[in-house]
């Protein structure tokens, strides 16, 4: 599976929001039940898209895709943030009705699920990022507070997601009967710790490549006037 391309389908997953027909928008009291409806149906296709990434079965690409797709999530999230922050939008009001703020509002609740499914799934390759970034820390923080306050994830089956998350991340104390329900059921989610550990030290030797020949690209050049006496 070409990995620019699984890059490009989570991109738009995380870019994209669930959208009403113009039926739908002049509901206006019962905007949050509909948002509800559409929000499961976003659910299905992050489920669908775990699942492509749960197939790889290559920790490397695993870890690189990723890598990628949590520093797209959070910029989405912080600057979905910023946007309710600024217009003042509370979590437990009405649903919003500027497209704007919809997009930031489902922007939030959608990114913030699907954080929680990675982090479920994938903890390993999630806390080697997530551990040590105070900002990452801080937006999820906010980001669960404000979904759990919203109503969408009081019932159904996406009800418990933030819970195990916070807990996973360490952001609540785990409760004594806690458990990740994926690292039983499906093992194979989870990679030896061997493996795990070659991944990460391949990885790594590759971002220092990288980072070797963009100092190069960005290395002292001759000027005009220089070359010219």
């Amino acid at each position: 599976m070409d990995l620019l391309w699984v890059c490009s389908f989570f991109f738009m997953l995380i870019l994209s929001r669930s959208s009403s027909s113009d039926t739908e928008k002049q509901s206006l009291d019962s905007g949050l039940e509909i948002y509800k409806k559409l929000f499961e149906v976003k659910r299905k296709d992050q489920m669908n898209a775990l699942k492509n990434l749960i197939e790889l079965n290559d920790v490397n690409q695993q870890y690189k895709i990723i890598d990628i797709m949590l520093k797209g999530l959070f910029k989405v999230l912080e600057d979905s943030r910023a946007v309710l922050i600024a217009a003042d939008v509370p979590p437990d009001g009405p649903f919003p009705h500027d497209e704007k703020l919809k997009d930031a509002y489902s922007h939030v609740v959608e990114n913030t699920a699907f954080f929680g499914d990675v982090v479920l799934r994938f903890p390993k390759i999630v806390h080697h990022y997530f551990d040590r970034n105070s900002n990452w820390n801080n937006l999820v923080r906010w980001g669960i507070s404000f979904c759990n306050q919203t109503g969408v994830f009081d019932q159904g089956p996406h009800a418990q997601v933030l819970g195990l998350m916070a807990q996973e991340l360490g952001i609540s104390e785990k409760s004594p009967d806690y458990r990740n329900p994926f690292k039983t059921d499906q093992s194979e989610f989870f990679p030896s710790a061997d493996t795990f550990q070659k991944a990460l030290r391949e990885e790594e030797k590759r971002r220092k490549k990288e980072e070797k020949r963009k100092e190069i690209r960005k290395g002292p050049r001759i000027s005009r006037s220089q070359s010219e006496l």
